[in-house]
């Protein structure tokens, strides 16, 4: 899916919602594992049926089917293979992998993400540097979404790292050089190596004071912002703070819409809560004037 095709798809439906199926078998309803020769798949499609109207992207992410072997990747390649078909398409579909090699093995991540399993896009740890994500920036059509600044605990240990000295200088009165955040190196650098029609950055929700300084970086390239719902992230700070005047942003929900119910009516609940969330994101887009 092109840029200028997103984007038309968020104008149309009024939402910026990317649905994450993080189907973790252990907890999709019992009566599913009981009834069903593919849990998964069965709960994967009832989540579609029931919030695709509201959506514009879903994100699987691929721990939840690897870990389950052979099984769990035909659950994945059927639920892909749904999505395509699906006459209320077609979807932004974000192969939420992270992965981050070099050289041929990239291009197999590549073929086997983007072209086997026809993902629009895979997200990629970007640590190993430009030949890390290059193969996948090479097909056409397709996106690489670098993680940049997440919503963990744990980015504090190297995203946000700078070095010392500096920052010791500064306090001594010494004036220095503007010394970046990793996090913010990754954003710069990268630019570099793709554009706004085949590159994006994860950026966590729940860190909103620093969306404004990230935009400013990247002002026009979209953002994967995780972290609204469960996590504590607040869908209006950080569309205010990100939003573009063509949108610029997809916000990824997972459990709060997925395991809205654990019952028969599984997948109604979550599509009052997609159509909830799609409410909030029409009001979000009319005040930026998006739509």
């Amino acid at each position: 899916m092109t840029r200028q095709e997103l984007v038309h798809l968020i104008r149309q439906k009024r939402s910026y919602l990317c649905v994450g199926l993080d189907s973790d078998l252990e907890k999709i309803p019992g009566w599913l594992r009981e009834e069903s020769d593919d849990p998964v798949f069965e709960f994967n499609k009832g989540i579609i049926n029931a919030t695709i109207d509201f959506a514009v992207a879903y994100k699987p992410n691929l721990a939840f089917y690897e870990s389950r072997g052979s099984q769990g990747w035909q659950s994945l390649e059927k639920t892909m293979a749904y999505l395509a078909a699906h006459p209320s398409g077609p979807v932004f579909s974000i192969a939420d992998a992270k992965r981050g090699d070099i050289g041929n093995s990239a291009t197999q991540y590549a073929r086997a993400f983007l072209e086997r399993l026809d993902f629009d896009s895979i997200t990629v740890n970007p640590y190993m540097g430009q030949d890390t994500l290059q193969p996948f920036l090479n097909i056409k059509g397709k996106w690489a979404i670098v993680l940049a600044l997440t919503s963990n605990p744990g980015a504090n240990d190297f995203q946000l790292w700078q070095p010392q000295l500096p920052m010791l200088l500064e306090r001594l009165g010494i004036k220095t050089e503007q010394w970046k955040r990793f996090f913010e190196l990754i954003i710069e650098q990268s630019q570099q190596w793709g554009t706004p029609d085949n590159l994006m950055f994860v950026v966590g929700a729940t860190r909103p004071e620093m969306l404004q300084n990230i935009r400013q970086i990247a002002p026009v390239h979209f953002f994967l912002i995780p972290g609204v719902g469960a996590q504590g992230g607040s869908l209006e700070d950080v569309s205010r703070l990100a939003m573009t005047k063509d949108c610029g942003i997809l916000v990824n929900v997972s459990r709060n819409i997925i395991f809205a119910s654990s019952g028969r009516d599984f997948a109604q609940k979550a599509g009052e809560a997609a159509l909830s969330y799609q409410q909030q994101m029409e009001k979000l887009l009319a005040e930026k004037k998006v739509v």
